[in-house]
């Protein structure tokens, strides 16, 4: 009874109709995208509109007795389990969630958890004594029972490695400190395993805040074992080909380099490097971009204070319009971009703010204008954090329980400013979009078929790169490797190394690798530079047309608003147009020449 009535006083505070609730209640899994969309079964736009419940993950700060609750974040001793089960049924918790209008938690774990044998301390569960002698990971999985059993959708988050507080230098700054990304890898395959037959389990958030460790940078794109962009593309597949095809897989960009001291280079990249090299996962439909801003910190700016403090402004010290520049060029233009290679939805998937701030001070003017931004753009957005201690110092939670187990309604200034972001959004079917896909083996193979992943090394030695399944080649760069895919299907494949299937001299005095009739390109293979063989797919769209050679080793030449977006950045590059598809590939052994593609071989499609 005392769960319902704490359940019609936040309704009542937060204006919450019930009917809304049942409604995000009947969505169906599971959930993909549709350009900068996320969408259920039905092709309904599902918005993620999300809180953080975190404490899975750890609240101790690392040093002293973890069981005295002043050595926690803020005096918040969350026992390693989520916030709250020592002052509040787990049924009361979850029930307070959708009366504040949310339809999915974003839910933190580190990877220790998945291996912690140690019992939860009874006192951590003292409002759940059903949960009392279970270990870390199996009181989340009834949390995650509850959660989805009351219709909310539940991302998994790997949060930290070690059960400890995040943010800081503190041996979760990558995936692989403290511990190999072999066992990172090993660690999520278990989890998606784990929540496989649950269908609300719809998401994969790979790893959270990456950042610089004392020496050393994360990056995108170089190759090494700090490469954030090789290594979510690789986990990323593995979860879809291996564990779960239906979960959404969430990769959040970068959010700290360099050393914060005024004169060396530093700066939050967030997803800025998406825009010259973006995932393209071995199912389509299944790629989310997330971004974390919060007041305090900065473009720029580490969000220390004293320490790594640095002149840079903070993103409250910026205007509205500067603000909302730096969010769009940082990170939303992932999402607001459309018909690009990168196109994708963009999850803030934490941004909050201290109920205390002052009227009038400059955290309070950020969070209406950070919010303003995220319905102007429609932005999906998880809140951190869901539940706070009312004795705490740490007053940015939405929901408050004291050690008696009384709630303290969300109804400070925020109220207002969270219901109209929570009301907001397109609603309803999302019509399908032209798939844009981008081609990537710049350090080894780049096979984005799951079909073909599947199938023997068609040309072994070689750097092989592959369309996803339902996708045929739509350009090529002349140097450098790269290509785009767009939408069609094929069926069955060729591998062509040599001028077998050419019908008409298409590019004299050069080699050409053309696909049979009935067949596209569907992928390639180079040896460095220097292609080696094309795979061609067979495909209803392939007709028996006449063709024409297009050319780009002098400069690019692509169709008029260059779909798909920019591929190949600083490289020439050749694109067939939107009614043709690629049938074959020309080069040149020439002197001064590499045996990189120089034309494409375009015929209309059927």
């Amino acid at each position: 009874m005392r769960a319902l009535l704490v359940l019609a006083l936040v309704a009542t505070v937060l204006s919450v109709p019930t009917a809304a609730q049942a409604a995000e209640a009947t969505w169906a899994a599971p959930l993909s995208t549709r350009g900068r969309y996320i969408v259920d079964a039905d092709g309904n736009r599902f918005k993620l509109k999300s809180a953080n419940w975190h404490g899975a993950s750890g609240t101790y700060n690392g040093s002293g007795d973890a069981d005295t609750d002043a050595n926690h974040h803020a005096g918040e001793n969350s026992g390693r389990v989520p916030m709250g089960l020592d002052r509040a049924p787990l049924a009361t918790i979850v029930a307070n969630f959708q009366a504040i209008g949310i339809n999915s938690v974003r839910l933190p774990f580190s990877s220790a958890m998945v291996t912690d044998s140690q019992p939860v301390g009874d006192r951590y569960l003292a409002a759940n004594p059903q949960l009392k002698g279970k270990t870390p990971l199996a009181v989340y999985d009834a949390v995650v029972a509850a959660l989805t059993g009351a219709g909310l959708a539940v991302v998994l988050n790997n949060h930290t490695n070690t059960t400890r507080w995040c943010c800081g230098v503190d041996g979760n700054e990558r995936w692989n400190t403290s511990q190999s990304a072999q066992q990172w890898e090993d660690t999520w395959l278990t989890m998606v395993r784990r929540y496989r037959d649950n269908p609300r389990v719809v998401g994969a958030d790979l790893y959270n805040e990456v950042r610089r460790t004392v020496l050393d940078d994360p990056n995108w794109g170089w190759g090494n074992d700090h490469d954030w962009f090789a290594a979510s593309q690789r986990l990323g597949d593995r979860i879809l080909r291996e564990a779960n095809p239906n979960l959404l897989i969430i990769v959040e960009g970068i959010n700290w380099t360099g050393i914060p001291i005024d004169g060396f280079a530093h700066e939050r990249p967030t997803l800025k490097p998406v825009r010259t090299l973006s995932h393209t996962l071995v199912k389509s439909g299944k790629l989310v971009y997330a971004a974390h801003f919060y007041d305090y910190t900065g473009a720029n700016h580490s969000g220390a204070t004293g320490t790594g403090e640095t002149t840079d402004p903070r993103y409250r010290d910026l205007s509205r319009d500067e603000l909302f520049r730096v969010l769009q060029r940082d990170a939303m233009y992932v999402a607001t971009e459309s018909g690009q290679h990168f196109t994708a939805p963009v999850w803030i998937s934490e941004f909050g703010v201290d109920r205390n701030a002052a009227a009038g001070s400059s955290q309070r003017n950020w969070f209406v204008n950070f919010t303003d931004f995220l319905v102007q753009t429609d932005a999906d957005f998880a809140y951190w954090p869901a539940v706070g201690f009312s004795e705490s110092g740490n007053n940015w939670g939405l929901l408050f329980w004291d050690r008696a187990g009384t709630l303290t309604g969300f109804d400070d200034w925020r109220a207002p400013i969270w219901n109209r972001l929570t009301g907001s959004g397109r609603t309803g079917k999302i019509d399908p979009v032209t798939p844009w896909s981008m081609l990537s083996p710049d350090n080894g193979d780049f096979i984005a078929s799951l079909w073909m992943r599947g199938e023997p090394d068609w040309d072994s030695g070689a750097r092989k790169a592959t369309c996803p399944d339902g996708q045929r080649l739509a350009g090529l760069a002349h140097t450098g490797n790269r290509a785009l895919c767009t939408g069609s299907d094929w069926t069955s494949y060729q591998v062509v190394r040599n001028e077998q299937y050419v019908t008409t001299d298409w590019a004299g005095g050069y080699t050409k690798l053309q696909c049979p009739a009935g067949s596209l390109l569907v992928g390639y293979a180079v040896r460095g530079a220097a292609m080696s063989s094309v795979l061609c797919g067979a495909s209803p769209t392939a007709a028996a047309s006449t063709g024409r050679t297009l050319w780009f080793d002098r400069g690019d030449n692509r169709p008029e608003g260059n779909p798909g977006g920019e591929f190949a950045t600083g490289n020439y590059k050749g694109q067939c147009a939107t009614d043709e598809y690629a049938a074959g590939v020309a080069y040149t052994g020439r002197v001064f020449s590499s045996r990189t593609p120089d034309a494409l071989f375009c015929r209309k499609s059927g």
